[in-house]
This record gives structure tokens, C-alpha cells and sequence, in this order.
């Protein structure tokens, strides 16, 4: 019996110790400092939760790199344009549209479809950007134009659908789907501006 309670004893300290090994592990202390990297940098967002909760999955791909941490952005965002322009297109197939709510879809579409070409244009863009590059400047600067735009074009969408006239079904759901898109978006610039000024005011 005594041998037995020995055994038992020193298998919970074993297993005690290979829990304690792999709390303390590189691997976990690097995902915890790729986690912190980009709650912080979700601070200088408007969205913060939204943010976090979009990119704190991409974790490990980031690796608190300024650099990743924007094309993931950017990447996220995209995938949010493009799920939505084809969920708009299907929409405006419903049959029965009143003229004035078949125009705001077609107008919509259109938004919508710059919006990818820019942030597509924006993400090509990054993936150039070299640190101490002396076109570092204008390159930002292009991409910030272009994901401005993309907001501008959101909120240009979603403005077309103002007014009691529109259906109530088609208007909820494009506002609901393009108001997140405009979020990831606006998260993105963000980030985006921060890149810029951390990488002109190294600390």
C-alpha cells in the first residue's frame, strides 16, 4: 500500500512539472507577447473589442511585426469587403425591388467593388514597404489615401439607403453587413497611421 501512495505521489509531481515546463515555455511566452503586442496596438483603434477579437487569432503569424500587424489588417478587411459585396449581389436579385431601393443597391455595388480594388491596391502596396526605405513617405502615404477612400466609399453605401422608402429587409442587412465592414476598415487605418508614425518616430 505504502508503495502505492509513493507511485502515486510521484506521478502528480511528474505531471505538476511538465505543466510547469510548458507554462514557461518559449513557445507560450512568445504567443503571449504577440497577444500583448496587439491589444496594445488595438488601443489607438476606435473599435478596440472588434479589433482584438479579429486579429488577436492571427497571433502567431504576426509576431508583434508593425509591418504584418497592418497586412493582417488589411487582409481582414478584405475578406469582410468581399463577403459582403457578394451577399449585396445576391440582394439585389430579390424580386419585386422598388426603383428607388434596385438604384441604392446598384450604387452600392459599385461602392463596394472600389473599395476591394483599394484596399487590394493597399495590401500590394505593403508588401513592399521596405523600414528606413526613403520612399517609406509617399508609400504609406498612397495607402492611407486608398484605405481612406474605402471608408468613404462604405459610408457613401450606406447613405444611399437612408429614408423610410427602402425596404426594411434589404436596408437592415446591407447597413448591418457594411456598417462592420466600415469598422474593420476604420481599425485598419488606424493601424495604418500608427505604422506611419512609429516607423518616423522610432523609439
Amino acid at each position: 500500500m505504502k508503495v502505492f501512495v509513493v507511485l502515486f505521489l510521484l506521478l502528480l509531481l511528474l505531471q505538476f512539472s511538465t505543466l510547469h515546463v510548458l507554462s514557461c515555455s518559449p513557445t507560450t511566452k512568445f504567443h503571449s507577447k504577440s497577444i500583448d503586442y496587439i491589444k496594445k496596438s488595438c488601443a489607438a483603434t476606435i473599435y478596440r473589442r472588434l479589433c482584438y477579437r479579429s486579429l488577436s487569432i492571427y497571433a502567431s503569424k504576426i509576431d508583434a511585426n508593425p509591418k504584418l500587424l497592418v497586412r493582417t489588417a488589411l487582409n481582414v478587411t478584405l475578406k469582410a469587403t468581399k463577403s459582403t459585396s457578394r451577399l449585396m449581389k445576391k440582394l439585389s436579385r430579390i424580386h419585386g425591388l422598388k426603383p428607388r431601393v434596385a438604384a441604392a443597391m446598384a450604387d452600392c455595388l459599385e461602392e463596394m467593388a472600389d473599395s476591394v480594388f483599394e484596399i487590394r491596391n493597399s495590401l500590394a502596396e505593403i508588401d513592399h514597404i521596405i523600414r528606413d526605405d526613403p520612399d517609406f513617405a509617399l508609400a504609406i502615404s498612397d495607402i492611407q489615401t486608398w484605405v481612406s477612400a474605402a471608408l468613404t466609399d462604405e459610408d457613401t453605401c450606406m447613405d444611399g439607403f437612408e429614408g423610410k422608402a427602402m425596404n426594411g429587409y434589404v436596408k437592415t442587412r446591407v447597413r448591418r453587413h457594411i456598417i462592420k465592414v466600415a469598422h474593420y476598415t476604420s481599425n485598419a487605418l488606424a493601424l495604418i497611421n500608427r505604422f506611419a508614425s512609429t516607423q518616423e518616430n522610432p523609439s
